[in-house]
């Protein structure tokens, strides 16, 4: 697992027990699981994305560096400190403080965004906190994160995707808006500008599946009815052609704007 570590061929080694290990045979007192790694503790990503190990050693203490691990360095406060499971980790708190810090904007607020909707932090409380660090070495990018997140979020796919299209300039869309008729539930949108009636729909790997499929454009049929203009992502072009989407939602925006003058 680690150098000198070892675990039986038969384990079935997660990041959970990568990380049980290094903090019960590798890692001095003090240092703790973080960043990626704590959120997929967390359960607020996944744990294929934090590997290596992402540990936080406090400032004035030596670790690494040592394969299998990322090792961040920073002042580490004990109520920043939280224990899980055995493992020491850093809070939710202190845990989104670090990702704003140690990642690109998007991906930070899609981990972001899983805490607030698992109801792990608040997202009021985490924008008081980084205005209280104002003039603070990182509260700008911490500020900047929350100011992007949505608890409303369901995916990473479709945090990243909304993201995206904000840090774009488009105006920031309403997440899993609900669309009714004479009170009854018609259809749960990823995105939407309900004012223009446009929205956004990620289909990820799941609709594959013949019956989500079919289910999928039979809500759609029902939202066209409602005159909907609806737009469908795929990771794919959401990879590969991000700006040909991004001109097809400001097309439909500002079709739907010019019809509808405020």
């Amino acid at each position: 697992m680690f150098r000198d570590v070892y675990a039986d061929a038969n384990l079935t080694l997660t990041h959970r027990t990568r990380c049980a290990a290094a903090a019960r045979w590798v890692l001095p007192p003090g240092v703790v699981i973080a960043g990626r790694s704590a959120a997929a503790l967390y359960g607020a990503a996944s744990a294929a994305d934090a590997q290596p190990v992402e540990v936080l050693v406090p400032a004035g203490q030596r670790f690494g560096p040592v394969s299998g691990f990322v090792v961040h360095t920073g002042t580490l406060a004990s109520t920043d400190v939280a224990v899980r499971q055995g493992v020491p980790l850093t809070t939710p708190t202190r845990t989104c403080w670090d990702l704003a810090q140690w990642l690109p904007t998007e991906e930070a607020v899609a981990i972001v965004d899983r805490f607030a909707h698992q109801h792990l932090v608040d997202l009021a409380q985490l924008h008081t906190d980084a205005r209280a660090q104002i003039g603070k070495r990182g509260w700008r990018s911490m500020a900047r994160v929350v100011e992007l997140a949505d608890a409303g979020a369901e995916s990473m796919p479709e945090s990243r995707l909304r993201v995206r299209i904000v840090l774009a300039g488009v105006t920031t869309p309403v997440t899993q808006f609900v669309v009714e008729r004479d009170g009854k539930f018609l259809a749960r949108l990823d995105l939407a500008w309900p004012h223009l009636k446009v929205a956004v729909e990620y289909d990820g790997l799941w609709h594959h599946d013949p019956e989500q499929f079919h289910r999928d454009r039979r809500r759609l049929n029902r939202l066209l009815g409602e005159d909907w203009i609806v737009l469908h992502v795929t990771a794919k072009r959401f990879r590969e052609d991000f700006a040909g989407f991004l001109t097809e939602l400001r097309q439909a925006l500002a079709s739907r704007a010019g019809a509808h003058p405020r």
